[in-house]
C-alpha cells in the first residue's frame, strides 16, 4: 500500500513554548500512515527559506518520500497557536506562503507518480480542489470545520472527486453531525467520516451511519493532529480491508476503520506538535 499527501505544508509555531514544529494536513496524513507501516510520499511546494527546509528535513526523517517536490522562492507558512489544558488553540497563520499562493499543478509526469500511490490525501489549505478530477486513484480530503468550505459550491467542487471526505465537527451536534455528513454524499462524496473530538466519529456512505465512540486518553500533550491521525487509521484500515475505486468499503470494513482511528488518534494526543521535530523558534521570528 502507498499514500501520498499532496498540498499542504506549514510550520507550527507554539507562542507559548517558543517552539516551532514542522505540519500540515497532507503531510501528517503521510507521515502518519508510514507510522502505520504504510509506503508513503509527500507531494508539494517547500519555500526556499529556512523554515522550507527544517519542513523538508523533518517530513523525510520520518521515512516520508520528498524527492518529488517543488522549491520555489518565498516564504513558508507558519501558523500560531498555543496550547490551553492540553487543547490547541489557533491565533493565526501568515496566509500559508508560497504553497498556497503558488500551489502545485500536476503536469503529465506528476500525474504518473500519483497514479502510483493508492490512496491520494489533500486539503482545503492546498489548494489542490483543481487537481483532483485529473487523479485516477484514491482521493481522500480534509474540509475541515470553516464554513466557507461547507457551501453547497464548494461542496459540489470538492466531493464528486473524493472517494473520503473528512469533516471537523467537534462543535456540532450528533444530529447536525449526521446531515452535514449526508450532505456531502448527496453532492457526490463516496464516503464521510465527522470527527467529534471526546464524543467519538461518525461515518455516512449514503446507506448506512456508523459510530465509534473515542478513546478517551489522560495526560494529553497538545491535541494537534489528532483529526488527521484519525482520518490516517481510518484510511489505512479500510486501504488494509481492500478498498478501492472498484471495491466500495462496506459496513464491517468502516467499522474497524472507525476503532483503527479512534486508536491512532488516541495515540496522537501523547505527541508534541503535529508528529515531534520541535525546535526553538528562531529569534528573528519571535
Amino acid at each position: 500500500m502507498r499514500v501520498l499527501g499532496f498540498g499542504d505544508n506549514i510550520v507550527d509555531r507554539f507562542l507559548d513554548r517558543g517552539i516551532d514544529y514542522p505540519g500540515g494536513n497532507s503531510v501528517n496524513v503521510a507521515v502518519y500512515a508510514r507510522r502505520l507501516g504504510v509506503e508513503a510520499a509527500y507531494l508539494g511546494v517547500f519555500g526556499d527559506d529556512g523554515l522550507g527546509g527544517f519542513l523538508r528535513d523533518s517530513i523525510a526523517a520520518e521515512g516520508v518520500a520528498v524527492d518529488r517536490c517543488v522549491v520555489r522562492r518565498g516564504e513558508s507558512g507558519v501558523s500560531h497557536l498555543r496550547v490551553d489544558d492540553g487543547d490547541r488553540v489557533f491565533l493565526g497563520w501568515n496566509g500559508g506562503g508560497v504553497t498556497v499562493q503558488e500551489p502545485l499543478v500536476l503536469d503529465d509526469d506528476l500525474l504518473r507518480y500519483a497514479g502510483g500511490f493508492d490512496l491520494v490525501h489533500s486539503s482545503v489549505y492546498s489548494r489542490s480542489e483543481s487537481e483532483l478530477p485529473r487523479l485516477g486513484t484514491l482521493v481522500s480530503f480534509d474540509l475541515s470545520s470553516e464554513d466557507d468550505h461547507r457551501s453547497p459550491a464548494y461542496l459540489d467542487r470538492v466531493c464528486p472527486h473524493a472517494d473520503l471526505v473528512l469533516l471537523s465537527c467537534s462543535h456540532l451536534s450528533e444530529e447536525a453531525t449526521a446531515g452535514l455528513l449526508a450532505e456531502a454524499v448527496r453532492r457526490g462524496a463516496r464516503l464521510a467520516l465527522g470527527t467529534r473530538g471526546v464524543h467519538g466519529a461518525i461515518a455516512h456512505d449514503g446507506e448506512v451511519t456508523l459510530s465509534a465512540p473515542a478513546s478517551l486518553a489522560q495526560g494529553i500533550v497538545d491535541t494537534m493532529g489528532c483529526g488527521d491521525a484519525f482520518l490516517s487509521g481510518f484510511a489505512v484500515s479500510l486501504l488494509r480491508d481492500g478498498w478501492s475505486r472498484a471495491a466500495p468499503a462496506r459496513p464491517a470494513m468502516i467499522e474497524r476503520a472507525l476503532r483503527l482511528g479512534a486508536e491512532t488518534a488516541r495515540g496522537q494526543c501523547f505527541v508534541e506538535g503535529a508528529f515531534g521535530h520541535g525546535r526553538p523558534t528562531p529569534v528573528t521570528s519571535i
